[in-house]
């Protein structure tokens, strides 16, 4: 028998990543964590520490554990911290307070603090060039391609949604926002060794931990801690975007801001969706 062409096996990894698992946070977490009957909403309850949570289900190569920040509370100095773990939740005798450093520091765990600058790493520390997420359709990570739309966080509809919607448009959009969008996923490399890969509202912010061990399974490990208080799983469409995104995107590119989505002549479920879905 012959062997498959580069070409089928790479229409093959493409028709894998469009069967990705539902996303879902695991029953095992930190203990001022409260997750909703979904399983795709986590709250601190109190402090500022003990916000560990990790995804159901380890990770697949190219799967991403996206989230959004749904809220914010003042008087905290942090955000939150993402990553990858070789660690099953289950194993753990007691989820440590913070994932920096105690995770960290039973080894085989690698997560990155989101801050409101500074997250892109680069190989020469160079300044990377800002791309608009509407420029480019497809997030494109070695051979992992996800539509850019689900990964972007939107603003609610205002007075001011005209100067929001440059903002987003730009990504310029700080990463720890309500309703910024971030996620972490890891790429398989040519040698076999995998990368983790943080995205943060549709951008890639480069390799944040390299040779990461990608015959282990690896769980998303989700921090929710300090000035963050609540974040939601976000489902990401896999392979090509859904004909309702696409009709998103054309409706977006003929209007001038989104309130102006109000005055056409479309039903409520789709002018919700358009505006900030």
């Amino acid at each position: 028998m012959a062997a498959p062409s580069p070409h089928h096996m790479l229409q093959g990894r493409e028709m894998a990543a469009a069967c990705h698992p539902p996303t879902r946070f695991h029953h095992v977490h930190g203990t001022n964590i409260r997750i909703d009957p979904s399983h795709t909403q986590a709250t601190r309850v109190e402090s500022f520490a003990n916000g560990l949570c990790f995804s159901q289900e380890p990770l697949e190569p190219g799967q991403i554990f996206l989230v959004e920040i749904e809220e914010k509370e003042l008087g905290w100095c942090g955000h939150l911290r993402v990553g990858l773990t070789a660690h099953d939740p289950r194993s753990l005798d007691v989820v440590p307070e913070y994932s920096l450093p105690d995770l960290v520091s039973m080894g085989d765990t690698w997560v990155f603090a989101i801050t409101r600058h500074h997250n892109r790493v680069t190989p020469d520390g160079s300044e990377a060039r800002v791309q608009g997420f509407l420029s480019e359709p497809y997030l494109l990570i070695e051979q992992v391609r996800i539509p850019r739309d689900k990964l972007v966080g939107r603003s609610r509809p205002s007075q001011y949604s005209h100067m929001l919607d440059d903002l987003y448009k730009t990504n310029m959009l700080p990463p720890t926002a309500r309703r910024s969008r971030i996620g972490v996923l890891y790429a398989i490399r040519s040698d076999g060794m995998a990368d983790m890969h943080i995205i943060i509202n549709g951008e890639d912010m480069g390799p944040s931990a390299r040779s990461l061990p990608a015959s282990r399974p690896l769980y998303a490990v989700i921090d929710v801690f300090a000035s963050t208080k609540s974040v939601r799983v976000i489902q990401v469409e896999y392979g090509f975007p859904s004909l309702q995104t696409l009709c998103r995107l054309v409706i977006q590119k003929h209007i001038v801001h989104r309130l102006a989505i109000d005055g056409l002549d479309l039903p409520p479920l789709l002018k919700n969706f358009c505006k900030y879905e």
